[in-house]
């Protein structure tokens, strides 16, 4: 990866095409153009994590959360950062719950994408409630630039827009918050990139997208805020054996 940051960050370097580097997204300019970006942000509704759910002891580390008040300035500069950072021919995956969702659209919209598709994806349960029906999905929304000039490989014969995927649940384990299934962001990142492009995630979380992309032979940068997280990341990517192992 030839120099991919205009100017010198904190970084955990796993190796020369895949690199962490913690910090807000909205401080990081980057010097080569991006193929995909792969993006979870925060919910914006006082999301505390995995504490106490599903009448589990606390197991979840410490999860940046954007107030309510700030998410669309939040939204739309995400949004913004993402459409600037991509080649023209690039794409974005942008997930995002059923709260905040008028705040996405409108922000992706603004930044100048087009919505190619608007993805289901539903879990196998949610927080059990009283006096509403209880969320069991997410939304993807498939966003490009170029309606003539964008990957798209198709993943099966038949593809749908609605995807049954379990959500894991790690019992004991020091998780960073909602944790994504390996198998949906495989699924994103194989369909809107190839081997040797560019995956970017601006609020990389436990590490997701990086796994991911090792597997799939994408070169990644991950940015994210909570350094908290670097240890969850670690153990996830396997460098905590690798660290321990190698010698001094």
């Amino acid at each position: 990866m030839n120099s991919p940051l205009g100017e010198s960050r904190r970084i955990l370097k796993i190796d020369d095409a895949h690199m962490v580097i913690f910090d807000d997204f909205r401080n990081v300019k980057l010097n080569e153009k991006v193929d995909l970006i792969f993006a979870d942000p925060p919910f914006g509704i006082g999301f505390k994590g995995n504490l106490q759910t599903y009448h589990r002891t606390p197991d979840a580390l410490s999860y940046v959360e954007v107030p309510q008040e700030e998410y669309p300035d939040f939204i739309r500069s995400l949004a913004k950062w993402s459409y600037d950072a991509l080649k023209d021919s690039g794409s974005m995956w942008l997930l995002s719950g059923w709260n905040n969702l008028r705040h996405v659209l409108e922000a992706v919209e603004e930044a100048g994408f087009t919505q190619l598709n608007h993805v289901i994806w539903k879990y196998q349960f949610g927080v059990f409630t009283r006096r509403r029906f209880t969320t069991s999905h997410y939304h993807l929304l498939l966003l490009v630039k170029d309606l003539s000039d964008y990957t798209f490989n198709k993943p099966e014969h038949y593809a749908e827009d609605v995807w049954y995927i379990k959500r894991p649940y790690q019992h004991g384990v020091k998780t960073a918050g909602n944790e994504l299934p390996d198998e949906l962001v495989e699924r994103c990142i194989k369909t809107s990139s190839n081997p040797g492009d560019l995956v970017v995630d601006p609020v990389l979380g436990s590490g997701t997208t990086m796994k991911a992309c090792l597997k799939l032979n994408r070169r990644c940068i991950g940015i994210e805020i909570n350094p908290a997280l670097e240890e969850r990341i670690k153990t996830k990517l396997g460098l905590d054996l690798f660290l321990k192992n190698s010698p001094t």
